[in-house]
């Protein structure tokens, strides 16, 4: 195995790429100089320049297919004056980049771009600085081309970056400015470029990893090979809440293979992979009786309606709503019900875990490479320094998927065993013991007077947490194997209220959690899914919405423009509406025929970026499918970096959101998980895909670039339930919206 360095990292330039520290992978060098520590505060922990001119980024974040890897390059580029294929971005490796969070919240552009334009300008400002002492001429003389610095326009008169300082450090201090919070702004003179200078930034530039992925280069963590590795399978119990009584070893006396427990955990490694799977299959143990602890997914909402509260939020409660309901000429309300919900990774987890007496390796999916090195040093008894975490892409995640409880594990057994271990999780690991999108129940009440203003809107949510572990698997305690050996879960009890800006004169927004149904190893727990809590919130309070507008006979776009008061807002609302073509009368069509058309209607904001969707749908009475055949998308995320990539980005959102408003819900019944594979947890296939998605982006150049990986989301599921009742006059207030729930209402009506 080779060990690398952050000096072997850096010896060669070349297009974008995305470097994993795999064995036999060694790109490069600074050539002189001690290297200063990897410490936030220093230059060189985020930029270098090669010998050749190129330049090299150490991005603390990863890309999760959204491109951000390309957005950030173009960022540096225009900042250093370089070309876009001279800089390489180096993501996710706890021994080259310093800790941005890890992918989360749709940040890495509106907070780990905002540190790396920061340190790009500095760096810019120290090489001209180096230029204007060697050409001998004023800084404000010098102009740079593509990484090449020329006096007064002087083609003789010139020097690159490379002959600047190639091969060698910036040792210079960077410092925090409380005025972006934890964003890394340079310490000195150094000013960003204004957005009427960008060249790179605004262009649509393809993602290289594309070619790679589609002839079959790209590597996975799948792909990691460690000499002497064993092959590992976790054997989980069949129902939840038991442990291992007694495991009969000799039940797989015939394969090759050996059993390892620590407490609860119970595995089985091998040489070869198909003997450990065999043997994972045929291992026979003991459990200790079922604790029965789930309600069944049939009575989970009513089982929420009545459970003990633990902790509750009121974080909008303006005016006297109480009083104001109580006034009103009429009262609005609804109910809503979002179920448990899976990643459903295209593939369950894998990882790699190297685990000596003095330091550790692992190789990991997960959306949080650096918070995994802290939880499995904890896991390991190591210093958090002498464990180093590579990501490397997965099978995809939007939040906190079985890739970080895949890496514990592998540590755990690496330890145990003395030897690098490669865990592997089947179908049914990944599917039915990932942590789960929270279930919730919402309730909206509006009170409208007379003259059909709304002078009251209550709206409130009872669910459970968003952290029961948490995202970042920074403690043992969050994962399955820290949990089963003995780490006490610490759950975090936060939920989520909708995120718009209605300026009703009496408004309350507030929520309420519930116990995890089970306290520790739970395949319920439940965790970050893509926009956390954003789409089940939103699709219940922008259903409501557009249930006070029809109440009223109003156009549900008319409607939300007369409450919205941040002009921004409107203005996405407005695009949405007009690129779709929408009337604002009523449906003269709704009910009829065996196949029925509407459209629906959504508005949501998420920490900056504000979306609208109109939804075109189908909903075939003989069947009850809905076909969700055209979305149109207003969307506003400020700065816009990469158009192609944020549309696409865009389209990734849509399509997910409407498998998880058609289709995704998990079943389970009184003591373990139904849904085990796709037959069982089924997802939005080819058919079901829509026909068209039209994209409006709308550009601010002087607004700060939000985040764009999660926030369509949010407004997806509204958009269809909305588009269900202008189509066929009937209301679904509970996901997923399947074909046996349409029929179900259709006959109810």
């Amino acid at each position: 195995m080779i060990a690398l360095t952050r000096r072997d990292l850096l010896k060669g330039a070349g297009a974008l790429v995305v470097s994993f520290g795999l064995p036999g992978v060694v790109p490069s060098a600074l050539g002189h100089g001690q290297k200063p520590a990897l410490l936030p505060d220093e230059l060189d922990s985020w930029i270098a320049v090669q010998a050749d001119g190129g330049v090299t980024v150490f991005f603390g974040k990863m890309d999760m297919g959204q491109g951000v890897d390309v957005a950030i390059a173009q960022i540096v580029a225009d900042e250093l004056d370089v070309a876009f294929d001279r800089v390489s971005v180096v993501m996710g490796d706890t021994a080259f980049t310093c800790n941005q969070g890890g992918a989360s919240g749709s940040t890495a552009i509106q907070r780990g771009g905002v540190t790396l334009r920061f340190a790009a300008a500095e760096a810019r400002r120290l090489l001209l600085a180096r230029a204007a002492e060697k050409l001998g001429a004023p800084v404000e003389t010098l102009t740079v081309t593509d990484g090449v610095v020329s006096a007064n326009g002087d083609s003789q008169k010139k020097v690159g970056y490379g002959e600047l300082i190639g091969g060698q450090h910036f040792h210079h201090k960077l410092e925090w400015n409380k005025q972006y919070g934890n964003t890394l702004l340079s310490k000195g003179q150094a000013t960003p470029k204004k957005p009427s200078e960008y060249r790179v930034v605004g262009r649509s530039i393809p993602q290289a990893v594309i070619t790679g992925k589609a002839f079959g280069r790209a590597q996975y963590v799948t792909d990691v090979r460690i000499p002497g590795m064993l092959h590992a399978r976790v054997v989980r119990p069949p129902t939840a809440g038991c442990g291992p009584l007694t495991v009969d070893e000799s039940s797989i006396s015939g394969i090759p293979a050996r059993v390892i427990r620590e407490k609860e955990v119970i595995a089985v490694v091998a040489e070869h992979e198909w003997d450990a799977v065999r043997a994972a299959r045929q291992l026979k143990v003991t459990w200790t009786p079922p604790c029965t602890p789930f309600p069944t997914t049939e009575t989970l909402h009513d089982h929420i309606r009545q459970a003990k509260g633990i902790g509750n939020q009121t974080p909008i409660n303006k005016g006297d709503v109480e009083t104001a309901l109580k006034g009103a000429h009429r009262v609005v309300e609804a109910e809503y019900e979002w179920p448990l919900q899976s990643h459903a990774s295209m593939g369950p987890a894998c990882a790699v875990a190297d685990v000596r007496a003095d330091h550790a390796t692992v190789w990991t999916g997960s959306q949080k490479p650096h918070y995994v090195q802290t939880g499995v040093a904890k896991l390991v008894g190591l210093p958090a320094a002498k464990v180093r975490v590579t990501w490397i892409p997965g099978p995809g995640s939007y939040g906190r998927n079985d890739a970080g409880d895949a890496a514990h594990d592998a540590a755990l057994l690496s330890k145990l065993t003395g030897k690098p271990v490669r865990m592997q999780y089947m179908r049914h690991d990944g599917t039915a013991w990932d942590p789960k999108g929270p279930a919730a129940v919402y309730r909206g009440r509006a009170g409208v007077d007379a003259n059909g203003d709304v002078v009251a809107y209550d709206f409130s949510a009872k669910g459970f947490t968003r952290m029961d572990v948490d995202p970042r698997e920074g403690d043992p305690r969050e994962t399955l194997a820290g949990q089963m050996t003995g780490y006490a879960p610490k759950p975090t009890i936060i939920f989520q209220v909708p995120a718009e800006s209605y300026d009703f004169a009496n408004k309350r927004c507030g929520w309420e959690c519930i116990a995890p149904l089970l306290e520790r190893a739970s395949p319920l727990r439940t965790a970050h899914l893509r926009d956390p809590l954003g789409a089940e919130t939103h699709f219940a309070s922008e259903s409501f919405i557009d249930e006070i507008a029809h109440a009223l006979g109003a156009d549900p776009v008319a409607f939300r423009l007369k409450y919205v008061k941040d002009p921004r807002h409107a203005a996405v609302i407005k695009a949405a509406a007009d690129k779709a073509g929408w009337t604002g009368t009523p449906n003269p069509n709704r009910g009829k025929g065996a196949v029925m058309r509407g459209r629906g209607f959504s508005y949501t904001e998420r920490i900056g970026t504000v979306v609208a969707v109109v939804a075109d749908v189908e909903v075939d009475r003989r069947t009850g499918r809905v076909w969700a055949r055209r979305f149109t998308v207003a969307h506003d995320c400020g700065l816009i970096i990469n158009p192609k990539g944020l549309e696409l980005t865009i389209e990734g959102n849509i399509v997910q959101a409407l498998s998880r408003t058609l289709f995704e819900e998990v079943r389970f019944d009184r003591d373990r998980v139904l849904s085990v594979d796709w037959a069982t947890y089924p997802i939005l296939e080819m058919q079901d895909a829509p026909e068209k998605i039209d994209i409006v982006l709308l550009n601010r150049p002087d607004a700060p670039a939000t985040g764009a990986g999660e926030p369509s989301t949010r407004t997806v599921p509204a958009a269809i339930a909305n588009a269900i009742f202008d189509a066929t006059g009937v209301r679904l207030r509970r996901v997923p919206l399947t074909p046996e729930r349409v029929k179900a209402a259709l006959a109810r009506a």
